[in-house]
């Protein structure tokens, strides 16, 4: 038995040719030459090769509508994504389809399965994680996609920010006023993004000859509502500790709630930082000294490039090449450090 080419690369390889031209082959386009055409359906009927029938159907679309992927939009962060997205998309006559996965693979691998009935011309992805081939093969197919938050190997379009330099940039503040004994309340370690935050966090106390104990790194259990319990049995073992850097700000605020609770007063006892900046931060009792993500323009750039390469695909018949934007953070300090 002859077994099945997985994706177009392997077709292409096989014929010589770039995975645009077996794509446009495939998609019968007529400004192809016979010699190449000829050369791309033997190597495809040779590799036993079947096209992604989801790819196919998104590639059919010529809808001027977009899908937007995200988490959650319960996550603060994602509100001015969304925002950013969708007043691009309308400004270019696009309407925007979101798709909340709750992390769930299966459930985002059904919205792929519904947007591809309805045709839409490309999506901006929020939700990336390390083993999302389906998303990779899609844009392998000549299919536009767009990143937002996290990036893997640098094959995909991105929109992102820099969490290394950001984390790095917020801990060496801290250390600056005088914090010593930091504290991190870090994400889900299979996300690239707070593989860089720990590793801003490491970066910043070594340069302050401040040692790295692994035993003030809490990690999250189930949701963010773990850092309460978290919080209070790290004090209770590392008394010492006078900070708490969260890797997002509705785990630097659950942190400040546990520390009321405490009987603990900020800063005066004991200092937190957040990071994205979300609109509750500034609202919160005191104030979350942040880093400051660009969220909108995060949502409006991912929008730009993602159009871009739509149009490009159809004026050119193949996507551009990826490109990497890292947008700049800011340190924004208020009253919940010293």
């Amino acid at each position: 038995m002859v077994k099945s080419a997985n994706n177009m690369k392997e077709v292409a390889q096989k014929a010589g040719v770039s995975v645009s031209t077996v794509s446009r082959v495939l998609a019968g386009k007529t400004y192809i030459s016979e010699n190449t055409r000829e050369m791309v359906e033997n190597a495809a009927k040779e590799l036993n090769y079947r096209p992604n029938v989801m790819a196919k159907g998104l590639k059919l679309g010529r809808s001027n509508a977009i899908a937007l992927m995200i988490p959650s939009i319960d996550n603060l962060m994602f509100p001015d994504i969304v925002r950013g997205v969708e007043d691009v998309a309308q400004s270019h006559n696009f309407v925007v389809t979101l798709c909340n996965t709750d992390e769930d693979m299966n459930k985002e691998k059904l919205y792929m399965k519904k947007l591809s009935n309805m045709g839409v011309d490309g999506i901006v992805f929020a939700t990336m994680r390390k083993n999302s081939d389906y998303v990779r093969s899609l844009h392998e197919e000549g299919f536009p996609i767009v990143l937002t938050s996290r990036n893997y190997d640098g094959k995909l379009d991105a929109v992102v920010i820099n969490n290394l330099l950001s984390a790095y940039k917020g801990v060496s503040y801290l250390i600056s006023r005088g914090y010593k004994n930091i504290a991190i309340a870090l994400g889900d370690e299979e996300l690239p993004l707070y593989q860089k935050r720990l590793l801003g966090y490491k970066k910043a106390l070594e340069e302050a000859n401040i040692p790295y104990k692994e035993e003030l790194v809490m990690r999250e259990v189930g949701t963010n509502d773990s850092f309460y319990p978290l919080t209070k049995d790290l004090l209770k073992n590392h008394p010492e500790v006078d900070c708490f850097f969260a890797t997002n700000d509705i785990r630097a605020i659950i942190i400040i709630r546990a520390l009321r609770d405490m009987g603990l007063r900020i800063p005066e006892d004991i200092g937190v930082m957040g990071f994205d900046d979300t609109q509750i931060s500034a609202l919160v009792d005191p104030p979350l000294t942040t880093i400051h993500q660009p969220l909108y323009e995060i949502g409006a750039s991912a929008a730009k490039r993602l159009i871009f390469q739509i149009q490009h695909k159809q004026e050119k018949g193949n996507l551009a090449l990826p490109k990497i934007e890292i947008l700049e953070t800011e340190l924004i300090v208020r009253k919940s450090t010293k």
